[in-house]
């Protein structure tokens, strides 16, 4: 006899039958309840999608489920065990394989109930307990904030997607219906997750091609988001949906009436554009909704590539185009492997509307993206060639993202790298090569490869030799010039727009910083050690090692590094190393050759104290090193901020600096700084700092003398004064003059202009 299961009770006490040797209970169709129902109805359309995929797997999975989830509620009152299934409903509809909606139906049983993942694998396998791994949240890692949090889920996920691309399909089917039952949860988690799903999960859609999930994701994330946007759209649309549903309807009329008497077989649809879209389209673009000229779209979906472009002609003699909204993504695929034709077209009422001319194949892609190709087979994933694209995209983004300590920094990167605008350029050979909107040759060369971008001295755009700052513009042939052994320059920071540039350029800095802090490091030691008379043979990196706990770092060359950026002197290590030589009372300081390593090593350490004790502090601390970069020289006065450099202690920036964005990349390394008062009270007179600045004037005898004798009178010294005449006939005259504060030096300043013949004072940043 058939095995039928049994239904499930109204508050679901326990799981359905499993006996050991009897047949289960059979029950009637009509008397099954509603959740059941659902279950069958999903695997119905299981079969239909796949007619050779074995159920029995989703069936035990289903049983797991409903007896690990039994007693359950969630927020909204319904029990538990709709989630998982609606999860499956939604993977059903992606036509996915038995693997992944069994996956799909336990994701959250080793989060929420006492199973395990060794029960799972036993149970269902070890495919089906990796997926689960990857999907399960990770709550029981405590985080010392919401964005740890957040950045250690998206890099599991992250991680899991390389082996196996299911793991993010149930992810984003798991936040789909989360989001569809949103409003049953408190408003402060509702704005939360709401905001997560259109920073993370909409882009992560969007990039693995999945246009239908990322579009619901999107506005169902804006209501909470933005509502007052969201309402305000809302209305806009309504209040135009029965004209624009009317005007789409007699479009649709016109086209099959052409397409038939044309001979070409296809099929039309229309739409509305998404709120989300709409809101998107009107805040980039600065427009109101009137001007959003693609409120209205239709497609048409052709047999073959041929007839795209035939329809595509066609649309052309029936209404008018709009000139520069003609896109080929069908000759030039996005990166996320979308193609069709799109042309916006006026309507003989005036109507604007675009039209979207893709083949079967091309709309499958564009709706359900990576999973529109995923197939099952014999145990194993099988992934087609344009799949393997979108994973590599995935491995590249985990390889980077490995480098990165700060949370806020691989969220923002993630977030650019999930949803760029982008620019399509060629390489001289005709590969196509997508970079990020107003991106440079640098992000070019980065995206050909990483040498290739570290050793960029030059690149030619359409045959012509450009700076590297230029932006490049679609359809661009792109040629980088390179030369072995150069090296990044931290300027490229501030004009790269791709976080893969970005980030191989910060990674080389850092390591760059981190060997010249070992380097400095281990000299000092040496000195110490020559300066107690410690042979250099008892301290090796062995001996460094042995001690580097004690200090908070793991290796030796760590521990060189710490010394190098001043966090720890010479003395203190040399003194856990010998401390029958270092306790010794401390030798006169030798000699040092001016010119040596040495001596300039010596300076460069005098001049950072003294720099540091005189002017400036770090809030709370008296022993870092501190100094006043050179890039914007800042002065009493100034607002400023304080950034640890690897092997030159703090470097204190003006806030206005130009560097200063692209210099605090790691939150870790930003650190409050204060001006000091010690150095006025000890001294019995005010700090002195020099500062250059330019004066543009008439070249009239008496004008130095003029200018100098404004500066004099205010009891300022002049360190150095240059002049030379400009293109134009005018004097250009630079003093280096010692300034008490910023109220001093605009007081100089305002005296210099009064001048007669003067024409303009700047204050130049760098000496």
């Amino acid at each position: 006899m058939a095995t039928v299961r049994q239904t499930i009770p109204e508050d679901l006490p326990s799981a359905l039958p499993t006996t050991a040797g009897g047949p289960a209970v059979e029950v009637r169709a009509t008397d099954m309840h509603p959740i059941d129902e659902r279950f069958e109805a999903m695997l119905r359309r299981v079969q239909t999608n796949r007619p050779t995929e074995d159920i029995t797997l989703i069936r035990k999975a289903w049983d797991f489920c409903v007896k690990h989830h039994a007693g359950q509620m969630r927020a909204s009152g319904e029990p538990y065990i709709i989630h998982p299934l609606e999860v499956a409903e939604v993977l059903a509809e992606m036509k996915m394989d038995a693997t992944a909606i069994a996956a799909g139906l336990l994701h959250d049983a080793v989060e929420d109930t006492p199973a395990t993942n060794e029960e799972i694998a036993s149970g269902f396998g070890d495919q089906v307990a990796h997926i689960v791994e990857g999907v399960t949240k990770i709550d029981k890692i405590q985080f010392a904030n919401r964005e740890d949090r957040q950045a250690e889920n998206v890099r599991k996920m992250l991680l899991a997607m390389v082996s196996d691309v299911r793991v993010v399909l149930i992810k984003l089917a798991d936040r789909l219906h989360n989001m569809r039952t949103l409003e049953h949860l408190k408003p402060d988690r509702q704005e939360a997750i709401a905001r997560e799903t259109q920073d993370i999960y909409a882009p992560l859609a969007h990039r693995l091609g999945m246009g239908k999930v990322r579009g619901e994701l999107e506005d169902l994330a804006f209501r909470y988001t933005d509502p007052v946007s969201f309402e305000k759209v809302s209305e806009a649309v309504e209040a135009r949906r029965i004209e624009g549903e009317q005007f789409l309807r007699g479009v649709e009329d016109t086209l099959v009436e052409q397409l038939r008497e044309n001979g070409i077989e296809a099929r039309v649809e229309w739409r509305i554009k998404r709120l989300y879209s709409i809101f998107q389209k009107i805040e980039r673009s600065k427009v109101s909704f009137d001007q959003v000229y693609d409120l209205l779209a239709v497609r048409v979906i052709t047999q073959d590539v041929a007839a795209c472009y035939a329809v595509f002609g066609m649309i052309h003699t029936l209404w008018r185009p709009v000139p520069g909204r003609i896109k080929d993504f069908i000759a030039i695929p996005r990166a996320n492997r979308y193609q069709s034709l799109h042309t916006t077209v006026m309507g003989a009422s005036g109507h604007q509307f675009e039209v979207q001319i893709r083949t079967e194949e091309m709309h499958r892609i564009a709706e359900e993206g990576i999973a529109a190709h995923w197939k099952y087979k014999a145990g194993d994933s099988v992934v087609t060639a344009r799949d393997e694209e979108r994973l590599n995209w995935i491995r590249q983004l985990v390889e980077w993202q490995k480098e990165m300590t700060d949370p806020n920094e691989f969220l923002s990167s993630l977030k650019m790298d999930l949803y760029p605008d982008e620019v399509y350029t060629f390489t001289p050979k005709g590969k196509v090569v997508v970079v990020p909107a107003d991106a440079t040759p640098v992000d070019f060369a980065y995206t050909i490869h990483t040498e290739v971008g570290h050793t960029c001295v030059g690149a030619k755009v359409n045959s012509r030799m450009v700076p590297l700052r230029t932006k490049l513009r679609t359809g661009d042939i792109v040629e980088i010039v390179t030369q072995k052994d150069h090296k990044p320059s931290r300027d490229w920071l501030t004009f790269v727009k791709s976080p893969r540039a970005r980030n191989k350029i910060k990674h080389w800095l850092n390591e760059d910083q981190r060997r010249r802090a070992v380097e400095i490091g281990r000299k000092l030691l040496e000195r110490e050690a020559r300066k107690h008379k410690v042979p250099m043979s008892q301290i090796g990196d062995q001996d460094l090692g042995r001690i580097a706990n004690e200090y908070g770092v793991a290796t030796a060359a760590d521990l060189l590094a710490t010394m190098g950026q001043g966090k720890h002197s010479a003395h203190q290590i040399l003194n856990k190393l010998a401390p029958g030589y270092a306790n010794q009372p401390e030798p006169e300081t030798p000699e040092t050759k001016p010119g040596t390593i040495e001596s300039a090593m010596s300076d460069a350490v005098r001049k950072l104290h003294l720099t540091g004790s005189d002017s400036l502090q770090v809030e709370g601390q008296n022993d870092l090193l501190v100094y006043r970069a050179r890039c914007c020289n800042p002065i009493r006065g100034e607002e400023i901020v304080g950034y640890v450099t690897r092997g030159k202690g703090v470097a204190v920036h003006a806030r206005s600096c130009s560097n200063v964005q692209n210099l605090l990349y790691e939150s870790d390394r930003r650190i409050a700084v204060e001006w000091s008062r010690v150095g006025d009270q000890t001294t019995g007179r005010a700090q002195r700092y020099p500062v250059k600045i330019t004066v543009f004037c008439d070249n009239r005898a008496g004008m130095l003398k003029e200018l100098t004798a404004v500066i004099s009178d205010d009891n300022t010294n002049i360190r150095g004064v240059e002049t030379r005449e400009s293109e134009d006939g005018e004097a250009v005259v630079d003093f280096v003059i010692e300034a008490q504060d910023v109220r001093h030096l605009n007081k100089m300043v305002l005296g210099l202009r009064r001048v007669g013949g003067v024409r303009a004072v700047q204050r130049t940043q760098k000496l």
